[in-house]
């Protein structure tokens, strides 16, 4: 089974909104945050640091977004801040715009109430690791139906450390709808600790953990549990929220690739020129200090002559326009 946010995951439509950096409860040995967003106080809604209400609509629309993924460090520990964007999206996109939070503490009924009031519509819970297997009879197990309650649809959210069989009868008990399985990865933020806990990287693979499969023999049959690899993440998730954006900011002479980035020429040629060789406007644009127009174009006019020197440059289309690759023309 996949979610229904889920589902907007794969095809790329869920904004990431990151809105608080800091997790109380515990320092989880696999927490996968790098440095520039643990323990910070910042916004980010994608890769755009968000300094006011606008840059979140802005980067939603930017996206095309069908729905937005509530994450952090621990969102239930900055609740005015977490039901102020919520309200704010609901508000902005309707009821139709689907919301989900990731927490890693039960927070309570006061808590799922204000969730739920400002428009959240499925609440992921991670519960301590150490604590699975012990989980029936505890706040786990009470949080679960206090959600329901309040109208939210309760979930698990876990990292494939090991198969866990609580997890399964709690789907069957009807207090979760669903568990959500995250191929157990290496980061930049937890590298370091996880090797000191044991663990090592599958062989071929830059972040899948040796083993992370291995919970499938246990969980992978049940219909409500959905396994979510680092593949699917990068080729489907990323590699088509990229495409929303792109196609939602390209310039009329911008080519998309298959990996939702951008391409197009730079040079730094007098713009009179361009007007002189009867270029058409649509085909470029001016900078302060260069050009840029479609790459074939530019391919052209260099093999011509028209031009001594340019580049293709590849980037992805997100806020912060990260260059993938320059490829010099001369």
């Amino acid at each position: 089974m996949i979610s229904e946010g889920c589902e907007q995951c794969a095809e790329g439509g869920k904004m990431v909104l990151f809105v608080y950096g800091y997790c109380d409860q515990r320092d989880c040995f696999y927490c996968p945050l790098g440095e520039n967003r643990k323990n910070v106080n910042q916004v980010y809604a994608n890769e755009r640091p968000v300094e006011s209400d606008e840059d979140v609509l802005e980067e939603a629309h930017r996206m095309d977004a069908l729905g937005t993924s509530i994450t952090g460090g621990e969102p239930q520990e900055a609740m005015a801040r977490t039901t102020r964007y919520l309200s704010l999206l609901k508000e902005e996109f309707g009821e139709d715009h689907h919301t989900h939070l990731y927490t890693g503490i039960t927070g309570g009924r006061e808590n799922m109430r204000r969730l739920s009031e400002a428009g959240l519509d499925e609440i992921r819970f991670h519960p301590p690791f150490e604590l699975w297997g012990d989980l029936h009879g505890t706040e786990w197990e009470e949080i679960l139906y206090i959600a329901r309650e309040e109208g939210l649809t309760p979930s698990f959210e876990i990292p494939g450390i090991r198969a866990e069989p609580e997890f399964l009868e709690f789907l069957d008990e009807g207090a979760a709808e669903f568990c959500n399985i995250n191929e157990f990865e290496m980061s930049d933020g937890n590298y370091r600790r996880m090797q000191e806990a044991g663990f090592e990287l599958k062989d071929g693979h830059m972040s899948a953990v040796e083993g992370s499969h291995d919970i499938l023999e246990v969980m992978g049959d049940h219909e409500r549990v959905y396994f979510c690899t680092s593949v699917f993440k990068d080729a489907a998730q990323h590699r088509n929220r990229l495409k929303r954006m792109a196609r939602n900011i390209r310039r009329p002479f911008d080519e998309i690739t298959d990996d939702g980035t951008l391409v197009y020429g730079k040079t730094w040629l007098d713009p009179e020129k361009l007007e002189a060789l009867g270029v058409p406007d649509e085909f470029y644009t001016v900078k302060s200090d260069h050009v840029e127009l479609a790459w074939w174009l530019l391919e052209e006019m260099v093999e011509e002559g028209d031009v001594s020197e340019g580049e293709l440059v590849e980037q992805y289309p997100t806020y912060d326009g990260t260059v993938v690759e320059r490829t010099p023309l001369a």
